[in-house]
């Protein structure tokens, strides 16, 4: 029987990871972490070391900044909670990859077809999986093209995961909300309304 799929959502410094690593720590679980992230900055990796720091040492880490689904069929064959920490960084890595589609609307297809093999991956297994991801659309419109394209395959990658999520949480000053609890379906409204 496969696991749940739980996304946890926040914006910059929500808590939304903190959040993640406890859910995945509650109870006696073996859990694996896939890390997204690669370091080009000394910013970066002091952010990598204070993740890296936070967990505990029992955790089986994968790095995956590319073909993260390959993580993540193995990771759900071996652990009873896996976290993928986040899915906004992969999703960048994805359009900046080398091999990404020089077309707009094909990057945006290819990254989309990468979340449907991540989340298949997911499902493969016995395994409850939290994918952590930021909220980046509720800021300014961002002046460049490349950041508004960003934006929006990350909004895109958001939604594609909630749909096939069994918990959503958003994170806002370290609190966290269930959200498929509350949202309202159209569907609802447009048979009550």
């Amino acid at each position: 029987m496969a696991g749940k799929i739980v996304l946890v959502t926040g914006g910059a410094r929500s808590g939304k990871s903190t959040f993640a690593e406890r859910y995945a720590a509650h109870g006696s679980r073996a859990v694996a972490y896939i890390a997204t992230a690669q370091i080009y900055d000394d910013e970066m990796k002091e952010r990598v070391t204070l993740h890296r720091n936070r967990r505990p040492a029992s955790w089986s880490t994968f790095e995956a900044p590319y073909k993260a689904e390959l993580a993540m069929a193995e990771a759900v064959q071996s652990a009873d909670v896996v976290l993928f920490d986040c899915l906004t960084l992969y999703t960048s890595n994805l359009l900046l990859a080398p091999d990404a589609p020089t077309d707009r609307e094909e990057r945006c297809q290819a990254v989309l077809g990468a979340i449907d093999k991540l989340l298949t991956s997911a499902k493969q297994g016995h395994s409850d999986v939290i994918f952590v991801t930021n909220e980046v659309g509720y800021g300014i419109v961002p002046e460049n093209a490349l950041a508004r394209e960003y934006r929006d395959v990350a909004g895109l990658v958001n939604q594609k995961v909630a749909r096939y999520a069994d918990e959503v949480y958003l994170v806002v000053c370290g609190l966290a909300a269930e959200l498929k609890k509350i949202a309202v379906s159209l569907r609802e409204v447009e048979l009550n309304g």
